[in-house]
């Protein structure tokens, strides 16, 4: 990592995964923080829905996000955010939230911010960070980087199996073909399958490759 920042995993892939049980656990075992990306941009997107705001317009939102205060913190290990003086956590998960956060991720402005409260994270402590464009974008040079995927049909249950309606195939679209910051594998990242993988079997094979890295564990 470049100077001033601490070790960083980066933890990509679409929603429904796996990636963030996966990175919260891992980084348990490590000792390190986790940072849920995701967390943020949903908490923005809360905030757009709040204020009446179509996730859609895009020139209002980066008006807003300029304006308003977002802060984050510590929780038990894990990344948290405050937008003015509100704690948004308990609706993050709202279905509107949902269905608006991959339209509100495409705004430029949003992408930045967020960027920059991950990194400050980063600057602090040892991080694994989970997203979509953590290995490519926000992280480049992280010291290991892994890309969980799993097959349409088991992201769809899983989503389900939380008594979630996301849809899965419009949000991949969405941020897989975002001008800023696009859904990728970054070059050199490490493509998992958690299709007819357990948890356990996932850390394995990450810890394996942490292990060839030289982290010592």
């Amino acid at each position: 990592m470049p100077a001033g920042f601490h070790r960083v995993i980066a933890i990509d892939g679409p929603a429904a995964s796996g990636k963030s049980s996966l990175a919260r656990e891992l980084a348990r075992r490590l000792g390190f923080v986790y940072v849920n990306s995701g967390a943020i941009y949903r908490a923005i997107a809360w905030y757009v829905l709040r204020r009446g705001i179509a996730p859609d317009d895009r020139a209002c939102i980066a008006q807003r996000v300029r304006s308003v205060e977002i802060s984050c913190h510590l929780e038990n290990n894990e990344s948290r955010v405050c937008i003015g003086d509100v704690d948004p956590t308990n609706h993050l998960r709202d279905d509107p939230v949902n269905k608006a956060v991959s339209q509100v991720s495409t705004v430029s402005e949003v992408r930045d911010i967020v960027t920059e409260k991950m990194r400050n994270y980063a600057r602090a402590y040892d991080v694994v960070v989970e997203g979509r464009d953590i290995g490519s974008v926000v992280f480049p040079d992280a010291l290991c980087k892994f890309y969980i995927d799993a097959s349409p049909e088991v992201r769809f249950r899983r989503r389900a199996a939380e008594g979630q309606g996301d849809e899965i195939a419009a949000r991949d679209r969405v941020d897989s073909s975002r001008r800023a910051s696009p859904l990728t594998v970054a070059q050199d990242a490490q493509v998992i399958d958690t299709s007819d993988l357990t948890m356990e079997e996932v850390i394995a094979k990450i810890v394996e490759q942490l292990k060839r890295k030289g982290l010592p564990l």
